[in-house]
């Protein structure tokens, strides 16, 4: 009889196209999962079934709807009033302030004696700075009351994937729960904890202090794919421009942008680019990239979020919308998940996600071994409780 794989139960929130159930892998299992977006829930229903999956808004989930007691909750709860493309609010705003709900549910649980005994939320940078750090500061306090261990770690998956897309992840386990040897520091590590971050930590109440930790997180050893690995010769979701669209981009360029591409001309190989277009001093520009990784997706409202591919091979040059499969590739997604067939479905879909490989490493290294320092707790517990029940019995 072989041994089988621990299997540890996971919430998936603000689950989107799946794309955290992707990154826990085989070791994780998902109990329930949720998502406003009736397309995403789709798409998300397509490659995962739809037994575990709730649509609807999660100020509406009850507690009865959760199963058991899941050992992580995972919420990547929506950025939109904290990006720097937003509006400001923050978390009082009606977006990101979703937060509340989800957390009002926990907390719910915990009234039940089934909070998970590790949180972990994730979006954009812009929380650290949000109100000068203090919608931060609110999480962490929050984490704190409720009994929980906090840190937090920003994750560029240009570390993983051909994508420079910088995000915040926060990870608290309940302080019950004896932290694993050698997954916090006793400083701060550059690397994942920026200088903003440390400000906003030095300025926390007392309380929230105490419980703060720093997530001791190695770099990566794998190489990241170059960005021309993950181009489609002949995309079926896109065309090439035609000679003139690719001509009013190149017109668009200032000079040291047109530079990048003369540049490209004499290497004597294909280079491949990405240009995003930007309003500079009132002036819509076109901004190339040949560094071998692609600008971070956003979800399109407009055609200037939409990114471009540009390919130089000496005096040919072409352009095109990046494609659904590469803005996938770009997350980390295999190329066996199920994509929308309408383009701006898919790229929102990509475009609101989180990179899967750091969501694997983070479970690798973090979340795998507290989910396992639990385990050890709850068998002990275990243990002395049938013992107990034998010596009452006798």
């Amino acid at each position: 009889m072989t041994n089988q794989p621990q299997l540890f139960g996971f919430y998936e929130f603000f689950a989107g196209g799946g794309m955290a159930r992707m990154g826990l892998g085989d070791s994780w299992n998902c109990m329930f999962a949720n998502d406003f977006d009736s397309k995403k829930g789709a798409v998300y229903a397509a490659n995962f079934g739809e037994k575990d999956l709730h649509v609807g808004d999660v100020a509406q989930v009850l507690t009865s709807q959760l199963p058991g007691r899941a050992m992580l909750a995972w919420g990547s709860f929506p950025c939109q009033d904290l990006s720097l493309a937003g509006n400001g609010k923050g978390l009082a705003g009606s977006r990101s302030g979703v937060f509340w709900a989800f957390w009002k549910l926990l907390n719910s649980l915990r009234a039940e004696q089934r909070m998970p005994p590790i949180i972990a939320l994730e979006n954009v940078s812009g929380l650290i700075t949000s109100h000068g750090g203090k919608d931060l500061a609110a999480l962490v306090e929050c984490l704190a009351i409720a009994g929980y261990r906090v840190g937090a770690l920003e994750v560029d998956a240009a570390h993983f994937v051909p994508q420079s897309r910088p995000r915040l992840f926060i990870v608290a386990m309940q302080k019950a729960i004896p932290l694993p040897k050698g997954i916090t520091a006793k400083t701060p590590n550059p690397a994942w904890h920026r200088k903003k971050l440390q400000d906003v930590v030095e300025a926390l109440s007392a309380n929230a202090r105490k419980s703060w930790v720093w997530w001791k997180l190695p770099m990566p050893e794998e190489s990241v794919p170059h960005l021309e690995e993950i181009i489609e010769d002949s995309p079926a979701s896109v065309q090439w421009h035609r000679p003139e669209e690719t001509m009013r981009l190149l017109e668009m360029m200032t000079a040291a942008n047109l530079a990048k591409v003369n540049d490209a001309k004499k290497t004597g190989s294909p280079q491949v680019g990405t240009i995003y277009k930007r309003t500079r001093d009132g002036i819509q520009r076109a901004e190339i990239r040949f560094d071998g990784l692609s600008g971070c997706l956003r979800t399109p409202s407009g055609g200037s979020s939409r990114q471009i591919v540009m390919v130089v091979d000496g005096k040919k040059i072409r352009s095109r919308l990046i494609s659904s499969r590469e803005t996938a590739r770009l997350m980390g997604i295999p190329d066996t998940y199920k994509l929308p067939e309408r383009y701006n479905e898919a790229y929102h879909l990509t475009g609101d996600g989180v990179v899967v490989p750091v969501v694997a490493h983070l479970a690798e290294h973090i979340l795998a071994p507290i989910a396992l320092s639990v385990s050890r707790v709850e068998a002990e517990a275990q243990k002395h409780a049938a013992q107990n029940e034998t010596l009452f019995a006798a």
